[in-house]
């Protein structure tokens, strides 16, 4: 009997608690173990495993791109090009693919050496995100296409409305400035008006004045971001100002 099929039978209760949270009943679990395996955990094993995630991260890191693509595409048919590229990177990202890795608690179940293991690399964005491909890359062995996009839609799609939003905000304040210095030689001006609350929990509220007028205001946790939401603000009513 080889090592993985002996960490199959060792772990197959844990492999299908963990198949159930992430909606796909495997019909070789064999998959699903190689892609918890850490290069760090194979090396230490020797010559009697040469089996490690990399290959179904490599796999995963691909299945990840067209399915959801194809999820955005679906859902926002006229979005342009170059929004879908960059929603869908917004999506499939390292920080983000550690956040849907720990929404189901997928480093629980890594095999890691014990020096990678010891600096808390079950915690590491970096080796979420690529456990999280890997798994990705089983699904797609295991059940193809439909398998997979039926992944994505329990995990995934919760996220796009918030990381869409994200998007847009981050892009408000150069589109207001470029809708304004498209009549005028001057852009728009942020001013501070008030803090409030405990350091620990600041509200920052923020207006957006071009010539002394109040365009829009918007409030936030960081003055960064509440100058993005009164930017937005000021585009959504962009066709109403007198300018």
């Amino acid at each position: 009997m080889t090592i993985l099929e002996s960490l199959v039978i060792r772990n197959k209760e844990q492999l299908n608690l963990f198949a159930e949270r992430l909606g796909h009943r495997f019909t070789d679990l064999a998959l699903l173990q190689k892609a918890f395996i850490h290069s760090s955990y194979a090396f230490e094993q020797g010559k009697d495993l040469q089996d490690d995630y990399e290959t179904l991260e490599f796999l995963g890191d691909a299945v990840l791109d067209l399915t959801v693509g194809y999820v955005l595409i679906k859902r926002f048919p006229t979005m342009r090009e170059g929004d879908l590229t960059r929603l869908r990177a917004a999506l499939v990202q390292e920080g983000h693919l550690a956040v849907m890795a720990r929404d189901i608690e997928l480093g629980d179940h890594i095999l890691l050496g014990k020096g990678e293991d010891a600096s808390k690399g079950r915690e590491k964005p970096s080796i979420l995100s690529c456990v999280f491909e890997a798994v990705m890359g089983a699904v797609f062995f295991d059940g193809g296409y439909e398998a997979a996009r039926l992944v994505v839609d329990k995990l995934v799609v919760p996220y796009i409305d918030e990381r869409k939003e994200a998007m847009y905000l981050a892009d408000s304040k150069s589109s207001l400035q470029e809708m304004i210095q498209k009549h005028h030689n001057e852009g728009p001006v942020y001013t501070l008006e008030k803090e409030e609350g405990p350091d620990h929990a600041k509200i920052f509220h923020v207006a957006v004045l071009f010539k002394d007028k109040v365009l829009a205001r918007g409030y936030a946790r960081s003055k960064k971001e509440a100058e993005q939401r009164a930017a937005a603000e000021a585009i959504k009513n962009f066709d109403t100002f007198d300018l």
